[in-house]
């Protein structure tokens, strides 16, 4: 096949390139002359029936080529194409020397004229064969360019359209002639027809396939933003000649949309677990708002706000709940918030008030500012139904969309959060509306946790601080200074106590005790401890003996069978609830200022430290004993004579315990601070060696100086100190005798009282004490044994003690008329103001207490008190 070109009027002939049309279709020639034989025929003829021209020249082409079956009807036609009729039809044929068919082939025949004028025939042969596959080529290309679901677009190399099937025309316009000539530039954004143009170059340059080319814009006549995928891939002709550019376009869409959820997905499940683990882990109310914020903006918001119910940040009582729409009407708004917390993402944004939710004052609120929203606002809806509500922004505003959301904890409503989005982000979508109610309702929980702890630690502290000696406590003999500092709001209320419990005898009981946990559980078992040491000291028990007591009455709290059954169950039962264990320590000591004697008993507490005078402050080697609660062992007694002007610290773990340094750190610190002050440790360094003290100081002072030089600021624990400083009863204030055992000794007691009491200028108690203590050693004459011993104690009241051998404790009962005897007791209940007995290790004391004429003494008795008697 040959093309020709004009040049200048020339003709130029040029040779077609292989794999022209020709070649694929297989055409060949062969010729017949008059006599009706071949006389001509082509290389492509021998090519196709396999027959050189040697073989099929001068001889009758229906004898060589036409099976037998098919020859006469051969002659039939040959013989109407020599009579100049042209035909056109399909001719199987054979190849000579085989037996079957070997083909079929189309034949066009045309007559011809020789140079003689004879009748002839020129044969033009395609294998059919060759046609039916192109064909199914053609047919098969059709079907996936007209029919494809996708659209089909041809690039000619000028990059312009050439060809495109029905579905591009149908979603850009138009038949599918009208793109033919197009650019991409007519179908797409300047910015992506630059982009798309490239691609074709690049493809049609390196012949390299772009796939997945992702490109963004809209059909004609629509505002619709549609997302398309193309794949490009350079054509050529079956010579190798490049035609063009194909490419190939899908609709991914919906594919963008779903990939944009899935992601929106994730970033919403990731926000709740970064919600999960950063709300909540504070227990106060403003950091638990403000931790919601730190979560929402920027990861889901532009702007956010908190605003809780001034009741609830108060604490004066429970938000008003769900449906407290009178509450809200009696206001002419919602009840009044508080704005806890602001965030904005947006750089020196101001405070921006949402439209149609202003506060009553109508200016923007600042956080820390009690407000109310209008009672027919978006944020009042919110808060009266409890449900979520869109509000849209308005024009001029930098604010597109606002989420104004309920903070709802156990079907009430705490507070109200309010998410925003500034303009040119994207808008709230139905995942974002559940987003938020997912945040705010776990911030809400939080929130509500942190409003029943609080509501439970004040209740716990008031609690604990009513059961600690209010004001500064008294003692005879001891001067005495205390200090309880609660641990911080982060933590719960400890079971720290101290005590000082007068005795009789001028005796002081000094006691400091901790209950292991925290909480409102800690502070009740706390106040069930002390209640049981008083009453325990008032019986005047060995300090062994109240904290064996106190160790039965700390196994049964918290049992409603009772101590002793609670003790016996754990005795036998090794698998008993240990959850239900309240466990305690505790030291108790008992002071005489007579003797300046202080007996200790510990059950598991940090030992005291003693500053005696000269001397440096040491730790006394007090047994510490099993914690109370444990059960099983007995408590050790240890007894210290104490100097005049000593100094005795009790105090609690939190005072010299912390996990940023070792307990021996913290004793260490101690004991320096009770030295001298100006060795004390500075804060965050190692306790320097112990210095002697200085005494001079007030006790006042020394406290103040322990609790500022020890790290006592890390409120992980309660701490209490209890510090006394020995003063004993000087010796001109103390009468001590002992008498005989006869009769004569109730005169002789009766003439050494009142020559003491002279000597103390206390005439005006001289007749009633005379009248007590005749009783009193009366009795330990008749029902007593051994020798008698009278002491009279005078410090803020008197005291005046009848000691005796004697086992048997008195008893105070009623005389029948027809007694003679039995009223003594009485008489003593009347006249003083106080009295009673109490063992010692050789027998027995039996003791009244007189109030120091100070002109408020109590009025003689009456005429009906003393008939009483009888």
């Amino acid at each position: 096949m040959s093309e020709i070109s004009g040049t200048s009027g020339d003709v130029v002939w040029q040779s077609c390139p292989p794999g022209s049309i020709y070649d694929s279709i297989r055409v060949a020639t062969f010729s017949i002359g008059p006599d009706g034989l071949v006389d001509q025929w082509s290389r492509r003829a021998a090519e196709l029936f396999g027959v050189t021209a040697a073989e099929v020249k001068g001889k009758d082409p229906v004898e060589v080529l036409l099976p037998a079956d098919r020859r006469r009807q051969g002659r039939s036609r040959l013989a109407d194409i020599l009579d100049g009729r042209e035909w056109t039809g399909l001719v199987p044929f054979r190849t000579p020397g085989t037996a079957g068919l070997q083909g079929m082939a189309e034949v066009y025949v045309m007559p011809t004229e020789t140079a003689a004028g004879e009748r002839a025939a020129l044969c033009i042969v395609t294998d059919v064969r060759a046609l039916r596959s192109i064909e199914t080529d053609l047919a098969a290309s059709q079907a996936i360019f007209g029919q494809s679901p996708f659209g089909f677009l041809l690039f000619g190399t000028d990059l312009r359209v050439q060809r495109a099937n029905q579905r591009f025309a149908t979603v850009f316009g138009g038949s599918v002639e009208d793109h033919r000539g197009r650019t991409v530039h007519d179908y797409l954004s300047r910015s992506e027809a630059e982009r798309m143009n490239a691609s074709l170059r690049r493809v049609l340059e390196t012949g390299e396939s772009a796939i997945e080319l992702q490109l963004v814009g809209s059909p004609p006549g629509t505002q619709e933003r549609r997302h398309w995928s193309i794949n490009l891939y350079r054509v050529h002709s079956a010579a190798g000649r490049t035609i063009g550019v194909a490419g190939v376009g899908t609709d991914v869409t919906r594919r963008q949309v779903a990939a944009r959820e899935a992601a929106s997905a994730r970033r919403n499940l990731a926000l709740l677990n970064e919600a999960s683990a950063r709300i909540g882990n504070s227990l106060d109310l403003e950091t638990t708002a403000r931790e919601l914020l730190d979560v929402a903006v920027p990861g889901f918001c532009d702007l956010a706000s908190v605003d809780l119910f001034q009741s609830l940040v108060t604490g004066d009582e429970a938000p008003p709940g769900r449906w407290d729409t009178a509450r809200s009407e009696s206001y002419g708004g919602s009840a009044a918030l508080r704005r806890v917390a602001f965030a904005s993402a947006v750089s020196d944004a101001p405070l921006i008030t949402t439209p149609g939710c202003g506060s009553r004052s109508g200016a923007p609120t600042a956080v820390g500012e009690v407000h109310r929203y209008t009672f027919n606002s978006p944020c009042a809806n919110a808060l009266r139904t409890a449900r979520v509500q869109f509000i849209a922004g308005q024009e001029g505003s930098l604010v597109q969309s606002t989420l104004a959301v309920p903070m709802v904890a156990h079907d009430s409503v705490v507070g109200l959060v309010q998410f925003s989005r500034t303009k040119g982000s994207e808008p709230f979508g139905e995942r974002d509306r559940f987003l938020a109610v997912e945040l705010a309702a776990r911030a809400a929980v939080c929130i509500d946790n942190a409003r029943l702890y609080r509501r439970e630690h004040e209740r716990a502290l008031i609690l604990q601080r009513s059961l600690l000696p209010p004001g500064d406590p008294e003692a005879a003999g001891l001067d005495i200074a205390c200090r309880y500092l609660p641990g911080n709001a982060a933590t719960e209320v400890g079971g720290d106590w101290f005590d000082v419990i007068e005795l009789p005898g001028h005796r002081t009981a000094l006691v400091v005790g901790d209950v292991m946990g925290r909480g409102l559980r800690a502070a009740v078992a706390m106040g069930e401890l002390r209640t049981a040491v008083r009453t325990l000291a008032l019986l005047d028990m060995e300090p062994a003996e109240v904290l064996s007591a106190l160790d039965e009455v700390a196994r049964g709290l918290g049992n409603p069978v009772g101590a002793q059954q609670a003790s016996r169950v754990a005795h036998k039962s090794r698998d008993a609830d240990l959850s239900e264990v309240y466990l305690a320590t505790c030291v108790y000591a008992v002071y005489d200022p007579v003797t300046r004697r202080i007996t200790f008993a510990n059950a598991g507490h940090l030992p005291p430290v003693l500053v005696e005078p000269g001397k440096e402050p040491l730790l006394l080697d007090v047994p510490p004993g099993m914690p109370l609660g444990v059960g099983g062992e007995p408590f050790e007694e240890v007894e210290v004579d104490l100097p005049e002007g000593a100094l005795l610290s009790l105090y609690t773990d939190g005072l010299v315990e912390s996990r940023h340094h070792p307990l021996d750190d913290g004793l260490r610190a101690l004991r320096a601070a009770l030295g001298d002050p100006a060795t004390a440790p500075p804060h965050g360094h190692a306790p320097p060696p112990v210095a002697r003290p200085d005494l001079t100081r007030s006790l006042e002072d020394v406290c103040d100086h322990v609790l500022t030089s020890l790290d006592t600021r890390h409120g992980e624990d309660d701490i209490a100190l209890l510090m006394a400083r020995v003063r004993g009863l000087p010796a001109d204030a103390v009468g001590d005798w002992l008498l005989p055992r006869e009769p004569r000794s109730v005169g002789r007691a009766r003439e050494l009282a009142r020559s003491l009491l002279v000597s103390w200028e206390l005439e005006p108690l001289i007749d009633t004490v005379e009248l007590l203590v005749s009783e009193l050693v009366t009795n330990a004459l008749r029902y007593g044994e051994g020798e008698i011993r009278l002491r009279l104690l005078l410090d803020r009241t008197l005291v005046c003690e009848v000691w005796d051998s004697g086992l048997v404790q008195p008893r105070r009962r009623r005389a029948r008329d027809t007694d003679e005897g039995g009223r003594g007791l009485q008489l003593v209940g009347l006249l003083s103001a106080a009295w009673g007995s109490r063992r010692t290790p050789r027998g027995k004391t039996v003791w009244f207490e007189l109030a120091l004429p100070d002109g408020n003494t109590t009025a003689e008795p009456t005429v009906d008190q003393l008939l009483s008697m009888f």
